[in-house]
C-alpha cells in the first residue's frame, strides 16, 4: 500500500489514485533543463512526462534520436532539391520536417522549416506571394543553413541531457 503524504490530497482532501500521486510527484521533482530558444519547454516537457522512468527515458529518447536521424536524411534530400532548384520538393520536405520538429517542440528548426516550406511555394512567411524565384532560393538556402546549425546544436544538447549531463553552452 502506498504511503499518502498530506500534500498528496486533492483540494477537497480526498486521496487520489496511486497513479495520480506518482505522476504529480514526478512532475514536482522534475526540473526542465534550459534548452534556450531551441525548444518550446511546454511541448517538450509533455513529451518527457510520458516517460515511465526519468532515468531510462524509454519513450522520449528514441523519439528524439529518431528525429535527428530523420532530419539528417531530410537535409540530404533538401540539398539535392536545392541543387536542382526543385522548389516544390523543398516545400514538401520543409513541411515534413516542420511537422516533426513542431511535435517535439523544437522551435528554431520548425521556424526555419516554415520558411523553406513557404519559399518553396514562392510565398513569404506571411503568405504573401514572392514572384522572384531567386529571392525564394536565397531564403531557402539561408533557412536550410540555419536549420542545419540549429539541429547540430540541439542534438549536442539533447545527447548531454539524455546522458544525464548538464546542458551548458555546448
Amino acid at each position: 500500500m502506498a504511503m499518502v503524504e498530506a500534500d498528496d490530497r486533492d483540494d477537497e482532501g480526498s486521496i487520489p489514485s496511486t497513479h495520480s500521486i506518482r505522476s504529480r510527484r514526478s512532475i514536482r521533482s522534475f526540473s526542465m533543463p534550459d534548452f534556450g530558444d531551441h525548444v518550446d519547454d511546454q511541448i517538450f516537457s509533455q513529451i518527457l512526462e510520458m516517460d515511465d522512468d526519468e532515468t531510462t527515458r524509454e519513450f522520449s529518447e528514441p523519439l528524439v534520436t529518431n528525429f535527428f536521424e530523420q532530419a539528417e536524411e531530410t537535409f540530404v534530400k533538401m540539398d539535392q532539391a536545392l541543387t536542382d532548384k526543385n522548389l516544390e520538393e523543398l516545400s514538401s520536405l520543409g513541411h515534413f520536417l516542420k511537422g516533426s520538429s513542431s511535435t517535439l517542440g523544437f522551435s528554431k528548426i520548425k521556424d526555419s522549416c516554415q520558411i523553406i516550406q513557404q519559399a518553396g511555394h514562392m510565398l513569404n512567411v506571411d503568405g504573401s506571394p514572392e514572384p522572384d524565384e531567386k529571392v525564394c532560393v536565397k531564403k531557402i538556402t539561408e533557412a536550410l543553413k540555419a536549420a542545419k546549425v540549429d539541429t547540430t546544436e540541439l542534438k549536442q544538447k539533447m545527447e548531454r541531457f539524455f546522458a544525464g549531463k548538464p546542458i551548458g553552452d555546448n
